[in-house]
């Protein structure tokens, strides 16, 4: 065994016991109490990499990024592997969340992952294409599950307008933690990790609005999205895009869509009346015209969004009770 170096050894009882306890607490929230036996912890065992990643990970959880960042840095410089430890993803998310460019690049490629630009170049990397993955936002409280464009390992630009219940807006940023939970899959068998918002990293100045359309057929409604990205924003069918999904199912592999033909897909725990695929559906009948919408777009733009659309086939389409909600 050697002291302060990369030779592993077990650790001691006392060093086990109050590090369980420390999860334990944390599991309970208890974060002040489980940050003074991982400290305790890392007192006994200082030249174990386990007890320094376990402080990096409270501090995670606390979102005390400086810590995470001091804690995550001991942790790598006791690291007995080259590449591929969790370790390095910690220090990845903290230098992410305080836009330390350099160390986070360092971070990602000391994981095994090929970042653009040299190991010490300051400026933000761009350019991964880690390409699509789903985010699950306020995973404490309402959650709710949306699709985004990964921008690096540890972040998400959110691409669907979210329910204000999450208190998040289209085109947002969060931070990620790295372990899914879950996943969605398409029709073509293309599966798409889950990951956790920890928190928002960049908020977006565009309201979200909710407004009733009138949509007589599908491709109405298909208008009007096309009409708002073509703007540079943003606008989502919620009466079709929402399910209401117990935990255990969120957290599951998941088809991304509802189905086809009047197929009802059995993880769908909404009601008749309410949102969700099948509270939209009506016996012998798959479209009803009235459709719940979000729109991500400026106050000064949204209500010529909407009178533009319905002016391009006014017999079919129709609008009322904007509200702007988030």
């Amino acid at each position: 065994m050697r002291i302060f170096g990369k030779g592993r050894h077990r650790p001691s009882a006392s060093w086990r016991q109050a590090t369980d306890r420390a999860f334990t607490l944390i599991g309970d929230g208890r974060y002040e109490d489980a940050g003074a036996l991982l400290t305790r912890a890392a007192d006994l065992e200082p030249w174990l990499s386990e007890s320094w990643f376990n402080l990096a990970l409270l501090h995670k959880f606390r979102h005390d990024w400086e810590q995470a960042r001091a804690a995550g840095l001991r942790a790598v410089a006791l690291l007995d592997r080259e590449a591929g430890a969790p370790d390095w993803w910690n220090v990845g998310i903290a230098a992410t969340a305080l836009q330390d460019w350099s160390l986070a690049r360092r971070a990602w490629q000391a994981y095994g992952l090929r970042v653009p630009g040299g190991a010490t170049e300051a400026a933000e990397p761009v350019g991964m294409d880690l390409g699509s993955a789903a985010v699950r936002l306020s995973p404490e409280g309402e959650a709710e599950v949306v699709w985004g464009r990964r921008l690096d390992p540890a972040r998400i630009e959110v691409l669907s307008i979210p329910l204000p219940s999450s208190g998040r807006r289209w085109g947002e940023v969060v931070l990620h933690d790295g372990v899914p939970h879950g996943e969605r899959t398409t029709g073509a068998g293309h599966a798409y990790p889950v990951f956790d918002e920890i928190e928002l990293w960049a908020p977006s100045p565009v309201p979200t609005w909710v407004v009733l359309l009138e949509a007589a057929t599908e491709a109405d409604r298909d208008a009007l999205e096309q009409l708002a990205a073509d703007a540079g924003f943003a606008a989502e069918d919620w009466s079709s895009s929402v399910r209401l999904l117990c935990r255990m199912c969120s957290e599951s592999r998941m088809p991304a869509d509802e189905g086809d033909g009047e197929h009802l897909d059995p993880h769908d725990h909404s009601e008749p009346g309410h949102p969700g695929p099948l509270g939209h559906r009506t016996d012998g009948q798959l479209w009803v015209p009235e459709r719940e919408c979000g729109v991500a777009a400026p106050a000064s733009l949204v209500r010529g969004l909407l009178d533009g659309w319905v002016a391009d086939s006014p017999d079919s389409r129709d609008w009322r009770d904007l509200e702007e909600v988030c």
